[in-house]
């Protein structure tokens, strides 16, 4: 009786909603359960490539490792000339305890990473990570098996300045940087970059904790980086929707992007007047996935 009368006393409404009625609402109301978190893979295995006469012109190569071993990674560097073999093992100890394959090389270790690619390939091993550090001309496409390919390399190279793309029909990550507008880098210097160093070992920690996304939506990136830039070693791109107001430079400023990047991937000038409705490719970084409580803020990038 006096539960009745404190139904009626909150409302005709609320008085006359049955107790079925009331667990039907709740349950449509009830949030949904959280997603499953993401088991984070094997710590990968690097195979690192030196370029000919490597010992003497790739030094840079032996750095990377050293500091990519400090960073707890299992990183070995070799001689181009030992690449099948290399492969071999590669994909034997692949098959025999699955870890994600990252493979770097400078020169010919460039041409040396496609190989091995294209070996794993008739094999249907994925390689998480590929990026070549002006490679040879005569470096091969990019086989469907890379997850992520990055090219930082000379156009006007004669020991290098391989321009690499991807086969027909590749749906990974794909970024090439053309560097030859900074004077200061040569094919003997350009793998000894400390920075680059850095945003490489910062890329192969990440690497673990990031899901494979070989998604339709990555766009892949070709930039000609400005002289005297330091690069940002970005995944692919993302097209991106423009909203009344949004200027080049606004997007460029939201999105923490260079001006001159947003400029080249849509083929604009700088100062391009933009329409609500159409879409700007974006460069990014593929990151892990934020907490729930966390996903609403865009994880910050690097001037």
């Amino acid at each position: 009786m006096l539960a009745a009368v404190a139904l009626l006393a909150l409302g005709p409404g609320l008085a006359a909603a049955s107790p079925a009625k009331s667990k039907r609402a709740a349950v449509a109301t009830a949030a949904p359960p959280p997603p499953a978190p993401i088991e984070p893979l094997p710590p990968p295995k690097i195979y690192l490539f030196r370029g000919a006469m490597g010992p003497i012109f790739s030094t840079g190569m032996d750095r990377l490792e050293e500091k990519l071993t400090q960073a707890g990674f299992s990183a070995n560097v070799y001689e181009f000339t030992i690449c099948r073999w290399i492969g071999d093992r590669a994909i034997a100890s692949y098959k025999e305890s699955p870890a994600p394959i990252v493979l770097i090389g400078h020169s010919m270790g460039g041409l040396c990473s496609i190989v091995i690619s294209e070996m794993a390939a008739k094999e249907n091993i994925p390689i998480s990570l590929v990026i070549a550090i002006d490679p040879a001309h005569a470096t091969g496409d990019v086989p469907l098996n890379v997850e992520r390919f990055i090219n930082i390399f000379l156009s006007d190279s004669v020991l290098g300045g391989g321009d690499v793309v991807a086969v027909p029909g590749f749906r990974g990550h794909y970024a090439s940087y053309d560097l030859k507008e900074n004077s200061r880098v040569s094919h003997i210097n350009i793998e000894k970059s400390d920075d680059i160093h850095r945003q490489i070992v910062d890329m192969v920690t990440q690497l673990p904790r990031i899901p494979v996304q070989t998604q339709a939506d990555a766009v892949p990136l070709r930039y000609l980086v400005p002289g005297n830039t330091l690069v940002e070693l970005w995944d692919s791109g993302v097209r991106l929707p423009v909203r009344a107001g949004d200027t080049m430079a606004s997007i460029a400023a939201a999105n923490r992007v260079p001006l001159w990047t947003l400029a080249q991937s849509n083929s604009l000038a700088e100062n391009a007047p933009l329409t609500p409705g159409q879409t700007i490719i974006v460069p990014r970084h593929l990151t892990p996935p934020e907490p729930v409580a966390a996903m609403a803020a865009p994880a910050p990038g690097r001037r």
